[in-house]
């Protein structure tokens, strides 16, 4: 068998192939579909979503917060943890099709909406996860630049004085942040991802823990801001207008804060059986989405009540870059090498989509299948694929010049927990499981389903038209390339 036609053969799933054909390893090596076997666990798992969960957006919350005011703000984070929970129990049991223990393994998402649904929907859910997904990227770079920029701001402050300009210029910082990647990237797949998630998401829990805790110092010492029952109030912080739209853009804020089921079967694909994966990612889910939510509403209340209604768009900003300034470059430093993996986990879906892509159309085309071996000192070593290197170079690299050309946090953050939350999160999960079941329509949990997927849709909707606005303000006052924190 040539390199090419393996890679073909390995593509397919569903049939056992011999060990000769999975690099010589033994029958007992290889799982049901005859790749080699899955080694992760409820706690890899946990990682990754924690990873993909506790991102840029946690910074956002304090500010989404003072928009709607003590009772709609926690409420909100509840109810979007509630249904992000809900629906990825509901996504898990599609990671097979027909039998959630022993049927055909879907290995990504759009594959189990093809297995479900097919038709339209396969092309709409293509459009949506990989927009989503490259979005996500972008703002990952532009989150991580900020961050990076923050850092050597505040030491530029205690060494010059608070009244020296101390100016930093972003695009430098995404530059450096995109070279990085561009190493990173060559990483082949998810399963090689476990220690970097495992990093970045003890990175975001350090970060989120520093947050809270200058939030509780400023509270504790009384240097608290005006908070109120509404949030904002219209004549005061805010024109009515405004009230709307930033309320809009909010809950698009909070949507983007939950928004991991995009890669939620991505993520289930590296679990070892027995037990059931199914069983598994929905332990790993209630573990990933109580401790961010936990993290969610402390950084939402506390960063509430120590900024009150004007809270910053990125709560770590709001506590100067003075003292102690080395605890806010610490956390800002947890942010940068969190955001390093975070970008790799949302990224490796579109990595592995185009790479299947070319190799089902070119099967015999060495430059696809050919690793070359690196190694430093006899020792250390990776493989290289020279497909590989220029395709996700190139991605790279085009994700890093439009961070570059639109660094709005707020306003794409919102924008991208707009369009992502409803079809990805809501829609295709609920959709999915009513075909696998086959829930007859018009009956109560049809109707349950259904209801909460159309409430979804009206509140993406709405964070979208006010995200919308956000960035066509933004732009307004924008010129390209010469972005400065």
């Amino acid at each position: 068998m040539g390199e090419g036609e393996m890679i073909k053969e390995l593509e397919m799933g569903g049939k056992r192939r011999s060990a000769q054909d999975v690099g010589g390893l033994g029958e007992e090596d290889l799982d049901d579909d005859g790749r080699p076997k899955r080694t992760g666990t409820v706690w890899t798992a946990s990682a990754h979503i924690i990873t993909a969960v506790i991102g840029s957006g946690v910074l956002s919350l304090a500010w989404a917060t003072a928009q709607l005011g003590w009772i709609a703000g926690p409420a909100t984070l509840l109810i979007f943890s509630f249904i992000t929970f809900y629906t990825s129990s509901l996504l898990a049991d599609c990671y097979r099709t027909s039998n959630p223990v022993s049927g055909k393994r879907n290995y990504t998402y759009i594959e189990a909406v093809k297995s479900n649904l097919g038709g339209a929907q396969l092309w709409l859910c293509g459009l949506c996860q990989y927009v989503n997904l490259f979005g996500v990227a972008i703002g990952y770079i532009i989150t991580a630049s900020i961050s990076a920029a923050a850092v050597q701001k505040s030491n530029c402050f205690h060494k010059k004085g608070h009244q020296a300009d101390c100016s930093v210029s972003d695009s430098l910082y995404m530059v450096a942040f995109g070279i990085v990647q561009i190493f990173l990237s060559q990483l082949p797949n998810f399963h090689k991802l476990w220690w970097l998630s495992i990093v970045a998401a003890v990175m975001s829990l350090a970060y989120s823990f520093i947050a809270v805790g200058l939030s509780t110092a400023s509270i504790i010492s009384g240097s608290t801001g005006r908070t109120s029952i509404t949030g904002t109030e219209v004549g005061v912080d805010v024109s009515s207008s405004q009230k709307v739209w930033k309320v809009f853009q909010a809950l698009g804020d909070i949507a983007f804060a939950y928004s991991y089921s995009i890669i939620l079967i991505e993520i289930q694909d590296t679990l070892r059986s027995p037990p059931a994966e199914n069983k598994v990612m929905k332990k790993a889910s209630f573990i990933g989405v109580s401790t961010t939510t936990i993290f969610y509403v402390l950084c939402g209340c506390l960063g509430y009540s120590a900024f009150g209604n004007r809270a910053p768009g990125n709560m770590l900003t709001g506590f100067g870059f003075y003292d102690p300034f080395w605890l806010i470059d610490l956390a800002n430093v947890c942010i940068v090498v969190h955001l390093v993996g975070a970008y790799q986990v949302f990224s490796q879906p579109i990595y592995a989509a185009v790479e299947k892509w070319i190799a089902k159309r070119c099967p015999n085309n060495k430059m696809l299948a050919y690793e070359h071996p690196v190694t430093i000192n006899g020792r250390f070593g990776c493989s290289v694929n020279m497909f590989r290197l220029i395709w996700r170079t190139s991605f790279v690299v085009i994700s890093t010049l439009l961070a570059i050309l639109m660094p709005f946090f707020n306003d794409v953050l919102a924008f991208l927990g707009a369009v992502g939350f409803w079809p990805l999160t809501v829609y295709f999960p609920i959709t999915m499981y009513i075909s696998q079941k086959k829930i007859a329509r018009f009956t109560p949990k049809w109707m349950l389903l259904q209801s909460i997927s159309f409430l979804c849709f009206v509140v993406s909707l709405a964070a979208a038209c006010g995200s919308i606005e956000g960035v066509i303000e933004s732009l307004q006052h924008y010129t390209p390339f010469h972005t400065r924190s």
